[in-house]
C-alpha cells in the first residue's frame, strides 16, 4: 500500500497502517485515536445509515463518493441510537447541509458522538489499494495541532487482533426484549405505527438495522426483539410463529457460540425462520456449512445479485467481510443466490423447509428496494402455517 506525501499545509489527520502505510488529511468530527479495519462503501447516498449500521462495529469506512455530508443529519435516519462505524474517511470536507430535513451538520454530529472524520484523501487510491491487498488493520488519528506519534499509531494498529475470531454481536445486541411496531417511512406521514394484530414474529438482534424491523412490521409483523444472547427456550416462550435473524457485526464463527445451538432449537420446530446478512451466516453454520473472511468484502448499494431459482437479477445494499462457503453446504441445503461480482454466496434456503436467508441487505436504508419480497415471503410462510 503506498504512502501519501504529505500536503503542504500541517495535516491534522494521519491513517497509519499494519505494515507502516501513512495518509494524511484533514480531520474533522471528535478528537483522538481510533484502531480498527479499514473498508471502503461504494454508496452514493445514506452515510448516515451506514455510520450508524451495528454490522460496521470494528471498522473505519472510507466513502468512494465524495461528496459525503452535504445533507446534514437527521435523527430520523439513525439505523441506531448512536454511530457504531468507528470513523469515516473522505475526499473532501464535509460542507454546510442543504437540505430541508437536516438538523445538524455530520461534522458537529461526528463530534458530539467520539466519531473521528478523516477529509482530504485520496480515497481512489486508498480503495485501489484496499481492493488488491486486502481490508488493512489501521490506527487512526486527528489532532487540531497535527503532532502524531507516527511509531505508536503504526504499532497500535499493528497490535490489532482484527475481526477473526472476535464477537461483537454481543456489543451491539440490545440488552432486554423490546417491541417493535413502526413501519417503513412513507410520504407524507413519515413513520406510522402498526395498530392491527399480525404474525408473531420474534426476532434476534445481533446488530439489528432499524429499517429491517420496521419492513417486518410493514409485512405485517408484530415484532418482539430479544438479545443476541437469547435460547431456543427463550425464543420458544414467546410461541412466535416465525423467527428473524438479524444482521450484525464481527466474526460469524465466535458468535455462532452461542447462536448456532439456540437456531439449531428452533429448527427443531415447523416454524419459519428468515435471516439477512450475518443472521444469514448463523443459519448457514447452524445447518452445517461454514463461513470465510473476504478479502475486502462487500459494501455498497449497487451489487448485482442473481436469483437462482427465478434468474432474475436484484440490485442490493451489502455490508460484510465474510461469506458462507457455498461448498461446504449440506445436502438438504440450497444456494438460492449468488453475486454477480465474484460470485460468493448471497442466499440458502432449506429444502421443502420455509427456513431461507440472504446475505445482502433487503431493507436497504440505503440502497436499492429491489428485494422487499422477502419480507412479504416470510410472511407469506407464516400465513401458510396459520393456515395448515
Amino acid at each position: 500500500m503506498p504512502t501519501q506525501t504529505p500536503p503542504s499545509e500541517k495535516p491534522t489527520a494521519l491513517i497509519a497502517t499494519a505494515d507502516g502505510q501513512l495518509f494524511y488529511g484533514r480531520g474533522f468530527g471528535a478528537v483522538g485515536e481510533t484502531v480498527a479495519e479499514l473498508v471502503f462503501n461504494t454508496a452514493m447516498t445514506g452515510y448516515q445509515e451506514i455510520m450508524t449500521d451495528p454490522s460496521y462495529a470494528g471498522q473505519v469506512v472510507t466513502f468512494t463518493f465524495p461528496h459525503v455530508g452535504n445533507v446534514g443529519v437527521t435523527p430520523e435516519d439513525d439505523e441506531t441510537g448512536e454511530p457504531v462505524a468507528a470513523g469515516l474517511v473522505v475526499k473532501w470536507d464535509p460542507t454546510e447541509p442543504s437540505n430541508w430535513r437536516a438538523i445538524e451538520p455530520l461534522v458537529g454530529w461526528l463530534e458530539k458522538r467520539g466519531r473521528i472524520g478523516v477529509g482530504g484523501v485520496d480515497t481512489r487510491r486508498l480503495t485501489r489499494a484496499i481492493r488488491q491487498q486486502g481490508a488493512p488493520h489501521v490506527a487512526i488519528a486527528h489532532d487540531p495541532d497535527g503532532n502524531f506519534d507516527i511509531e505508536g499509531l503504526v504499532k497500535k494498529a499493528r497490535e490489532w487482533k482484527g475481526l477473526v475470531g472476535l464477537d461483537l454481536a454481543r456489543e451491539v445486541s440490545c440488552t432486554q426484549s423490546y417491541q417493535w411496531n413502526e413501519m417503513r417511512w412513507a410520504w407524507p406521514e413519515g413513520y406510522k405505527p402498526r395498530s392491527e394484530p399480525g404474525f408473531k414474529v420474534v426476532a434476534i438482534d445481533y446488530g439489528a438495522k432499524r429499517n429491517i424491523l420496521r419492513c417486518l412490521a410493514s409485512a405485517g409483523c408484530d415484532v418482539t426483539v430479544l438479545p443476541a444472547t437469547a435460547t431456543a427456550e427463550e425464543v420458544l416462550a414467546h410461541n412466535p410463529e416465525g423467527v428473524f435473524l438479524s444482521n450484525g457485526p464481527g466474526d460469524p464463527a465466535a458468535t455462532g457460540a452461542y447462536a448456532v445451538p439456540m437456531i439449531k432449537g428452533v429448527l427443531e420446530t415447523d416454524l419459519p425462520v428468515f435471516g439477512i446478512c450475518l443472521g444469514h451466516q448463523m443459519l448457514a453454520l447452524a445447518l452445517g456449512a461454514k463461513t470465510i473472511k473476504m478479502n475486502h468484502g462487500h459494501h455498497g448499494a449497487n451489487h448485482p445479485v442473481k436469483d437462482k431459482t427465478t434468474g432474475k437479477v436484484e440490485i442490493t445494499s451489502m455490508n460484510h467481510g465474510f461469506a458462507v462457503d457455498a461448498q461446504t453446504l449440506p445436502t438438504g441445503v440450497t444456494e438460492t443466490h449468488i453475486s454477480l461480482f465474484d460470485g460468493s454466496n448471497c442466499g440458502i434456503a432449506l429444502e421443502n423447509r420455509p427456513v431461507f436467508s440472504v446475505q445482502y441487505h433487503p431493507e436497504a436504508s440505503p440502497g436499492p428496494q429491489d428485494s422487499y419480497y422477502l419480507f412479504e415471503r416470510f410472511a407469506a410462510a407464516m400465513a401458510t402455517r396459520r393456515s395448515a
